[in-house]
């Protein structure tokens, strides 16, 4: 099922790394429209609830933007309890009529979690302390999984190094790579 999910959402990558108390998040900047390259550096990750999260999208963009919205509100209303506010958006996100229209799936992070959260009404927390989305969701987690059992890296070393090995395998992710890191208000900016 959340291969599925997985598989449907292309033209991106974002990946999330928790390693030794660190939160990092990564994303690429392609964004595609069919076999074309519309933009190398767009924004796909971004901090929410006072820095406290960090939440990346797949999937099309004014969907994303949309549920980025719903899940900010729902971070507010439930003080940022991240988990909370995901059940709740992904249960609108399944039955409310126009909401359930909405082709995007989320990537959510804060310092003890990380979801994927789908429109199926799915809210996945991976056993490991690494996810990841998009096309390129695969390679990424396959190399982020291999770096933190096999290397000293730390979480943002490993997300860097995990999106750039998807990078030269994806052809819908690019090397324009963005990071977040939770605890610092880091944001590493474009590699």
């Amino acid at each position: 099922m959340s291969e599925g999910i997985l598989r449907d959402f292309r033209a991106t990558t974002v990946l999330a790394v928790r390693k030794d108390g660190r939160a990092v998040m990564a994303g690429d900047g392609q964004v595609s429209l069919g076999e074309t390259i519309m933009k190398h550096k767009a924004k796909k990750i971004r901090f929410m609830y006072e820095n406290r999260v960090i939440v990346g999208f797949a999937g099309a963009t004014a969907d994303a933007f949309s549920l980025f919205e719903k899940l900010e509100a729902k971070l507010d209303q439930y003080h940022g309890r991240l988990t909370k506010a995901a059940v709740e958006l992904a249960k609108d996100w399944r039955t409310d009529r126009i909401l359930r229209r909405l082709e995007a799936l989320l990537l959510a992070m804060d310092d003890e979690h990380i979801l994927i959260i789908s429109g199926n009404g799915d809210v996945i927390e991976p056993d490991e302390d690494v996810a990841a989305i998009g096309s390129g969701g695969a390679y990424a987690v396959a190399a982020a999984r291999a770096l933190v059992e096999h290397s000293n890296l730390d979480a943002l070393a490993i997300v860097k190094e995990a999106m750039k090995i998807t990078a030269s395998i994806c052809i819908y992710t690019n090397s324009e790579i963005e990071t977040l890191e939770i605890g610092t208000g880091n944001n590493d900016g474009r590699e």
